[in-house]
């Protein structure tokens, strides 16, 4: 049985993979993390007593902790998803985006050297997989981001990303890492955090609160379900090969208003909003009646798309959820798991 071991595991796309990996592949997995306000043990509360699931908080800026977990578990394959993520935060402190990201990333991949060079035999069947974003490319006027576009991140979120992905292409080239990296479009579904704009509509409209919506709502992102992401990384680390990055992608672009519009016609299905005594109390009718535009954040990209041809082509990956069937089934989540949402909030409210 080999092993996967998944940076980051405890977080949003990190404990959506391990549970992916669990069900479809016969892996033993690893997950390592730091546990931050968004990487939780509530993620990963129906598999942390899995037969094949193992944890190990630790940091990935930590080499020494990074080679122990290595050298206990000797993993055929590192999935490293730990890092910062949140534009907003990075704006407000972009210190943290620089160590996680960036020097995080550079003692992991030391670590990861180190390790591989150790392997002998095994040494051919080893990958790294980056899981990057399409922020990197910056703001985009015609056309899809493929994986020869250039960079030109804009947030300093998409700039330690950036800077990440050429230090993972470099100790490819300089070193050998038998290294790949995946550019993913946005991530909607389950297990992410409160604070991203998913999960902030259906709780604010199931609670009668209102919508935020940054500028005028008109910036565009190529929606990705957060399964279809997972099955993408397991068939790049089968079939990719080490070098080379891989475009991951939805094909689903739509506004931030029709995300909005999109989120609350699921809701109206699930919990109509006559019967929502949150929205009466409001005066409201309809759950669009609660938006409310606020201004722009600083360096906001008008638009991402993702070109999937490679993934297509070389990896024989393509996204199989619809785009109305994967937001039913995030807002049906939501409001089933009030509770959790509720208990990661207040985690974030107490003290470290």
């Amino acid at each position: 049985m080999d092993t996967i071991l998944v940076t980051g595991g405890a977080g949003f796309i990190g404990c959506n993979f391990v549970r992916f990996a669990l069900r479809r592949t016969q892996s033993r997995v690893v997950v390592f993390d730091k546990l931050t306000y968004a990487g939780s043990l509530l993620n990963l509360h129906d598999v942390e007593r899995h037969p094949r699931c193992a944890f190990v908080r630790g940091d990935i800026g930590d080499r020494a902790a990074v080679k122990a977990a290595l050298d206990r578990y000797r993993p055929a394959a590192i999935v490293h998803f730990a890092a910062e993520t949140h534009v907003d935060r990075s704006i407000e402190g972009p210190r943290n985006f620089l160590d996680a990201n960036v020097i995080g990333t550079f003692e992991l991949l030391e670590a990861a050297l180190w390790y591989y060079r150790g392997l002998g035999a095994a040494r051919e069947s080893f990958r790294f997989l980056h899981v990057s974003t399409d922020e990197v490319y910056g703001s985009l006027e015609q056309g899809a981001f493929n994986e020869n576009s250039s960079y030109a991140p804009n947030s300093p979120y998409a700039a330690s990303k950036a800077a990440a992905d050429h230090f993972v292409r470099a100790y490819n080239r300089t070193f050998g890492l038998p290294a790949l990296i995946t550019n993913c479009s946005n991530n909607y579904g389950y297990y992410q955090y409160p604070e991203k704009l998913v999960p902030v509509i259906v709780l604010n409209a199931a609670a009668g609160r209102n919508l935020p919506i940054y500028g005028d709502g008109l910036n565009v992102r190529d929606w990705l379900f957060v399964e279809d992401h997972c099955a993408a990384l397991i068939a790049v680390l089968r079939r990719g090969e080490p070098g080379r990055s891989y475009n991951i992608g939805g094909g689903n672009e739509r506004t931030n208003l029709q995300m909005v519009e999109a989120l609350c016609a699921a809701l109206e299905e699930q919990m109509p909003a006559a019967r929502n005594p949150a929205l009466r109390a409001r005066g409201a009718t309809d759950y669009l009646a609660l938006r409310v535009f606020v201004p722009d954040r600083p360096g906001h990209d008008r638009r991402y798309a993702t070109d999937i041809a490679r993934m297509r082509r070389e990896i024989g990956w393509r996204p199989l959820c619809p785009f109305d069937e994967g937001v039913r089934r995030t807002v049906r989540w939501y409001l089933e798991h009030t509770q959790w949402c509720r208990a990661m909030l207040a985690a974030r409210s107490q003290p470290a």
